[in-house]
């Protein structure tokens, strides 16, 4: 166990069709061949994590022009990030009571556009960005070909950054802090395990589980959301195997109900 806090850096919120976070939540019938679509709202967040060993970020959220031209057009109309603005990393952490100059080391779960457009704050820094092999990888295919995955934006990770690239599908870089690859929404999504002195074992899954429905009720995220649904279940079995043997707390990516328990630290 490590004595670590763990800060929420608030980001705003982003706005799309349900159907992407709840496989089949709105579905047509013979009743009601066209019914209404729902639109949901989630947080975009951000964690600072005070280790002995360093001031972490844990991701890097939208980039704050995500919707004035960051973004194509087409995802910004499915993915509105309508407040990324008003909630610019910078801002975002002094309002958590951190500066950019603090953090010591960034880890990136994944290089979607709503989890990596901060990152150009850290362009030509020393400062050490972790990511995985398999998503570095992944994400540079997908923005410079028509292969892959649209949800990558090139301008979020195409900088001079410190890349360490975490190649296992577990590696520990700061004591008591494990990066676990959980396979799924994208190839190489990073979840993080820690061990709390005085608190226990905390998990924070990202878009592993958008919302705690995918998590606890194991509902899958849509089609859109899911690189590969075979990879999504072993990583969530993954998940809760920690959470049943070392009875760790776990926290999704985009749920409000995860983000209000954490306003004000680990509960």
């Amino acid at each position: 166990m490590v004595d670590a806090t763990v800060t929420l850096v608030d980001r705003g919120t982003i706005r799309a069709d349900v159907n992407n976070m709840l496989e089949g939540f709105v579905m047509g019938s013979a009743a009601d061949p066209n019914p209404d679509i729902r639109m949901g709202e989630g947080p975009v967040y951000n964690l600072v994590i005070d280790h002995p060993e360093a001031t972490i970020l844990w991701d890097t959220g939208s980039h704050p022009d995500c919707g004035d031209g960051h973004w194509p057009d087409e995802l910004y109309a499915a993915f509105e990030h309508f407040d990324a603005d008003e909630h610019a990393l910078p801002d975002a952490l002094d309002e958590a009571g951190y500066a950019l100059s603090d953090i010591d080391a960034v880890v990136q779960t994944h290089l979607h556009l709503d989890h990596a457009g901060g990152l150009h704050n850290f362009a030509g820094t020393d400062t050490p960005v972790y990511v995985h092999e398999k998503e570095l990888k992944y994400a540079y295919y997908s923005a410079n070909t028509t292969e892959g995955s649209a949800a990558y934006v090139a301008g979020d990770f195409d900088h001079d950054l410190n890349w360490q690239v975490v190649h296992g599908e577990t590696e520990t870089h700061f004591e008591d802090l494990q990066f676990l690859r959980l396979a799924g929404h994208t190839p190489g999504l990073l979840g993080t395990k820690l061990d709390v002195d005085g608190y226990g074992t905390v998990v924070f899954a990202g878009d592993q589980a958008y919302v705690r429905a995918n998590y606890h009720d194991e509902h899958p995220m849509g089609g859109g959301l899911l690189w590969s649904k075979r990879h999504w279940e072993d990583s969530l079995r993954r998940v809760k195997e920690i959470e049943r043997t070392e009875n760790a707390a776990v926290y999704c990516g985009h749920d409000g109900d995860d983000v209000a328990e954490l306003r004000d630290g680990l509960p």
